[in-house]
C-alpha cells in the first residue's frame, strides 16, 4: 500500500510488550531510494530518546488504529545502541546496530540493496552474515553515509525542472511492502498556487544536497498539466496509470 510519510508520523509505534513510541522520520538511500531506517521518538518511555527501527523489524502497518508493529520488546529497543539528534548515522553505528540485533549488514556484498517489489526482510533468512571485523572500510573514523537522508531534512528542498524552478519537495509517498520511496510529493504553490504533483524517483536526473536542490528530467509546461495530487485521496492503480502515460513513462509493478 503507498502512504504519506506525513502521515506515518502520526502513527505510533507498538513492540511486542509495549508501546515504544511515535514515528518521527524515515532515513532513506538516495540512490536507491530504500527506506532504511523508521526513527521513533520514545517520549516520556525513554525520556524522549530517538531509536532507530530497520524495515526488517516491521510487521504490521495499521491504517485504522495508526499504529506500526514490530518484532521487538521494548527491553530490545531500549537496549539498543543509542541515536541522538542533529548527529549523522555513521557506518561504524549502523555496524554496531545491525550486530545488536543480529541482522546481516544491507550494505555487505550479495545483500539485495533496493531491490523494487522485495522487502528487505523476506532477504534476511537467505543473506549470510558477515562479522564485523570482515566488513571493509568500516573504522572507527567512519563519516555519515552521504546517500543516507533523513525524509525531515530534505522536505522543503527546491525542485528544479529543465527549465527552471517549480516547487519543493512537500512529502514523501512510501511502499509500505517493499519500503520504497515510490513518488516525491512536489508542492508547486510559488508558481501554480495550490497545486500538488507526484514526481517518481526515476524521474530525478540530479540531487544537489549542498545547495539543497533536486533536479528533475521533465519540463516545467510538462508538470503544469500533470495529475494533481490531492492527499485525502488514496493513490490507486488507476491514477498511478493516468500519471505515468501522461508522462509517457512505465508504471511501477506492485
Amino acid at each position: 500500500m503507498l502512504l504519506s510519510a506525513a502521515d506515518l508520523q502520526h502513527y505510533a509505534v507498538r513492540g511486542t510488550d509495549g508501546n515504544i513510541g511515535k514515528v518521527r522520520e524515515f532515513y532513506f538511500d538516495d540512490q536507491s531510494c530504500t527506506i532504511r531506517y523508521l526513527v521513533a521518538d520514545t517520549g516520556g518511555w525513554l525520556t524522549g530518546r530517538l531509536v532507530l527501527l530497520a524495515p526488517d523489524a516491521i510487521t504490521q502497518v495499521d491504517q485504522e488504529s495508526k499504529v506500526i508493529e514490530v518484532s521487538l520488546s521494548q527491553q530490545q529497543v531500549e537496549n539498543s545502541p543509542s541515536i541522538y539528534e542533529h548527529q549523522p548515522v555513521s557506518r561504524q553505528y549502523e555496524t554496531r546496530y545491525y550486530d545488536y540485533y543480529g541482522w546481516p549488514y544491507y550494505w555487505a556484498q550479495g545483500f539485495p540493496v533496493g531491490v523494487p517489489g522485495v522487502h528487505p526482510a523476506s532477504a534476511v533468512q537467505d543473506a549470510v552474515r558477515p562479522d564485523a571485523e570482515s566488513v571493509e572500510g568500516v573504522t572507527q573514523e567512519d563519516p555519515a553515509d552521504p546517500h543516507l537522508q533523513s525524509t525531515r531534512d530534505v522536505t522543503g528542498c527546491g525542485i528544479q525542472a529543465r527549465n527552471g524552478h517549480i516547487g519543493h519537495v512537500d512529502d514523501f509517498i512510501l511502499d509500505d511492502q517493499a519500503w520504497q520511496i515510490r513518488y516525491i510529493v512536489a508542492d508547486t504553490r510559488d508558481w501554480l498556487p495550490g497545486k500538488k504533483v507526484l514526481i517518481a524517483p526515476e524521474w530525478i536526473r540530479d540531487v544537489a544536497w549542498e545547495e539543497s536542490k533536486v533536479y528533475v528530467d521533465l519540463a516545467r509546461e510538462k508538470i503544469k498539466d500533470a495529475p494533481e495530487y490531492d492527499p485525502h485521496e488514496a493513490i490507486d492503480k488507476e491514477y498511478e496509470e493516468r500519471l505515468h502515460n501522461y508522462y509517457e513513462r512505465l508504471r511501477p509493478r506492485g
